[in-house]
């Protein structure tokens, strides 16, 4: 990733490059997606519905769309969201009071490396959807996130990956490394965030790491379930 700023690390340059596309987010992660996106949270939802929660964090919350279809379709919910960037909050903040779900999704400015706020054992289940990879520590922030959940309670990951089947890999990579920072480009005014967020599925952990980084946090019983032919993958994991 190309910084904003020579001298910034990567946490600060991801908080400054998603303040600046919040107000476009949405419409150009379904654009990214092919909007299979809400498919996809929606089986998080569902897998978390089963778990029967009712304390939920959601990590990396951005815009709010998991948090608020997880307070909509999931009974009983306290859901706090954590974003370290204010101005997809913002933009969260607003579709939650449109909603009238302020009194079941609390949001907080914070870093998923460090959850001060949250006490150890306090959460029935963490979700993240499309955020680890902008993590600048993944293993700090999946220790972080191990550390907050109650005995028992489940970690349930949405993120994007690399298609293994070679013809899928090839039409996907034309589509997000040259397709998506032109469309992201005139919507968002800045390219350089479309640029970036098709590198960091490159650069994320392969499933099979990825798992294994789960393991070395101390989750245990982890499952990893292909999306769209591997575009994404959704990993369940318990404390």
């Amino acid at each position: 990733m190309k910084p904003y700023n020579e001298e910034q690390t990567k946490k600060e340059q991801v908080e400054e490059m998603f303040d600046n596309i919040a107000p476009t987010y949405d419409k150009l992660n379904h654009i990214m997606s092919l909007n299979i996106d809400r498919l996809w949270r929606r089986r998080v939802m569902r897998i978390v519905r089963r778990s029967k929660a009712t304390k939920i964090m959601d990590v990396a919350t951005g815009t709010g769309d998991l948090a608020i279809a997880m307070a909509k379709r999931v009974d009983r919910t306290q859901i706090l969201g954590i974003d370290l960037s204010e101005e997809m909050l913002a933009v969260a903040r607003q579709k939650i009071q449109k909603q009238g779900l302020e009194e079941r999704i609390m949001l907080e400015k914070g870093d998923a490396e460090d959850l001060h706020m949250v006490a150890d054992g306090s959460i029935d289940a963490v979700t993240v959807a499309f955020g680890v990879r902008n993590f600048e520590n993944i293993e700090r922030g999946l220790r972080e996130m191990w550390r907050t959940l109650k005995e028992g309670g489940q970690l349930v990951v949405l993120e994007f990956s690399t298609p293994k089947n070679k013809f899928i890999r090839w039409i996907y990579a034309q589509y997000s490394h040259r397709l998506i920072p032109r469309i992201g480009s005139l919507i968002s005014k800045d390219k350089r965030a479309y640029v970036y967020l098709p590198e960091s599925v490159d650069e994320f952990p392969s499933p099979e790491r990825f798992t294994e980084m789960l393991q070395k946090a101390g989750f245990k019983s982890i499952k990893r379930r292909s999306q769209s032919f591997g575009i994404a993958y959704i990993y369940v994991a318990t404390k």
